[in-house]
């Protein structure tokens, strides 16, 4: 059972807008954030994030909580669950009443075996050979935690020998099992590069074979601690560059990465094994960098660029495109000691959309007319994934690329229009403001209680019901507290609304006396002059009047 203390010092030690930022694109909206709400389909963002509050709550279907909810919800975890899958995100050490967790027993495996590597590295002179051959200094070796795995017996043996658990050493993806039960090492012979979350906890592993395997690089398999379509290689040590320089890199490889540090190209990242994917956008996003992709200019290469150019420019990032010439990658360059010229290539980075729209248009003959009218929709299929305004600017270049009129794209935006509408109707702003200051000043309930009758508040009254009984997790009491059109106002401002709420609700009781046929006479003639002579009056002189049960 996990200690409530650790747990508490957990909540205390992350960001909402952190945790959040690591699952889904977030975009800074007022002081909260805003995305799409990854818990039902939408193309308005409706999901808000409140950092000062620590909470998020979707206007649209209602759902809000605290960070560790949102782990429950969104990786249909168990409450330990989720609390273990934060801590193993942000390197925090969770202290248990009895026993472990199968995360912390994972964590406790994949550190204990990189150790193991590092030294391994140290006894193989092939291996070190190897990454000497290829230019990585002894500084990058130990600056990347850079290994050899050798035979696969002697991966059991080490796990068997440092008592570590073999059922959790599949788990953590350093075994895995064949058909008929036994138990084998997933790398073997192999140079290895450990793999860190963001915040430095080892993950995983990437590989590297020196017998010519057929397969030249191996990672660690999808676990609880390793999705490599959320994960970018070198991150947890470029993240202070990207940060400062407000700058990227993504590369192809592990020793893409090793050199472009070397060389002092520190922003530089790699995806492992896979093509950029729109799960990997919300740590590219975090920091709001120019992206540069730096890629081989094979054919693959050109195809993974055009790809991710795509991807990124539909999603609203700067940024451009580096394709190395001749067949060499970066690691090549920069260990023949040319860092000058990859400095000015990823100076000379080609903008993403001119990029995309190029690669697109010259990929067909358009000396055919059947194939530039294929272009020309390849084209405007791309500019129609852009906003209204960039698609406007880019135009013009597509249709000079093509050798057509502009006037083909159709009508071009009018800008006016193409202002987003942000105000939203609201059925009483004096109300809202009212229970958000309450929200925010509680201290300020029974003073408002004394003037204000649950009923009072006519379609709010369950809302403010659910406040004075201290309903946190009321799902529109969220909504509120992390929407920025009403503010929390000064107890002198909260007085001002509540008179004239006031003055409104009894000219409105008013005007419902009056035209009361069934009410006695001597009664309604008492409750309508107590309102226009007594109560009103008062009000509009500023007091305020205490609630009376018998109006």
């Amino acid at each position: 059972m996990i200690d409530n203390a650790s747990i508490e010092s957990l909540k205390n030690s992350i960001d909402i807008v952190d945790v959040i930022g690591n699952f889904i694109e977030l975009k800074k909206a007022g002081a909260n954030y805003k995305a799409n709400c990854p818990f039902h389909g939408e193309k308005t963002p409706s999901f808000v994030v409140s950092p000062s509050k620590q909470i998020y709550h979707c206007f649209g279907c209602g759902v809000g909580g605290d960070s560790i909810k949102f782990v429950m919800e969104l990786e249909k975890l168990s409450y330990p669950e989720s609390i273990e899958k934060l801590a193993s995100m942000y390197n925090f050490s969770l202290e248990y009443t009895k026993g472990s967790s199968d995360y912390s027993d994972a964590k406790r495996i994949l550190e204990a075996i990189q150790t193991w590597y590092v030294k391994n590295l140290e006894h193989n002179p092939t291996a070190r050979n190897y990454l000497l051959d290829r230019g990585v200094a002894e500084r990058s070796i130990q600056k990347f935690g850079i290994g050899f795995v050798p035979e696969g017996n002697s991966v059991l043996n080490f796990l068997n020998s440092a008592l570590l658990p073999l059922p959790k050493a599949v788990e953590a993806g350093v075994l895995a099992q064949d058909d008929g039960g036994r138990l084998y090492a997933r790398l073997v012979e192999r140079i290895t590069f450990p793999i860190f979350s963001a915040s430095g906890a080892a993950v995983g592993f990437g590989g590297r074979t020196i017998t010519n395997h057929p397969a030249k690089y191996i990672n660690s398999p999808q676990t609880k601690l390793f999705n490599k379509s959320r994960l970018l290689y070198g991150y947890d040590l470029a993240k202070e560059s990207i940060y400062k320089n407000k700058k990227l890199i993504v590369c192809e490889g592990y020793l893409d990465v090793v050199m472009f540090h070397q060389a002092g190209f520190t922003e530089a990242v790699a995806s492992m094994g896979t093509a950029l994917t729109p799960e990997h956008l919300p740590l590219l996003r975090k920091g709001d960098p120019k992206i540069i992709l730096a890629y081989d200019g094979d054919k693959a290469g050109q195809a993974a660029a055009l790809k991710a150019a795509q991807m990124l420019s539909h999603s609203g990032f700067d940024g451009g495109v580096v394709l190395f010439p001749d067949g060499q990658d970066p690691a090549d360059l920069i260990a023949k000691g040319q860092s000058e010229e990859v400095a000015s290539l990823l100076r000379g980075a080609k903008p993403l959309i001119p990029f995309v729209l190029e690669q697109t248009i010259y990929a067909y003959d358009l000396n055919d007319p059947r194939a530039k009218e294929a272009a020309f929709g390849s084209a405007k299929q791309f500019l129609d994934t852009l906003t209204p305004i960039i698609k406007d600017a880019y135009i013009p270049m597509a249709a000079t690329l093509l050798g057509i009129t502009p006037a083909l794209f159709g009508k071009q935006t009018n800008l006016g229009n193409a202002r987003e509408n942000i105000s939203q109707k609201r059925d009483d702003v004096a109300q809202l403001s009212i229970l958000k200051t309450l929200l925010e000043k509680p201290n300020l309930i029974d003073s408002v209680l004394d003037v204000i009758d649950v009923p009072m508040f006519g379609g709010y009254a369950e809302l403010f019901s659910a406040l004075i009984n201290g309903e946190k997790e009321h799902p529109h009491l969220m909504g509120l507290a992390v929407d920025d059109t009403f503010e929390v106002m000064s107890e002198e401002e909260l007085q001002h609304v509540l008179r004239s709420f006031l003055i409104k609700h009894y000219d409105a009781k008013l005007k419902q006396i009056v035209a009361d046929t069934s009410m006695l006479f001597a009664k309604k003639s008492f409750m309508i002059r107590k309102i226009k002579t007594d109560i009103i009056p008062r009000l509009k002189r500023g007091e305020l009047v205490s609630f009376d049960t018998n109006i």
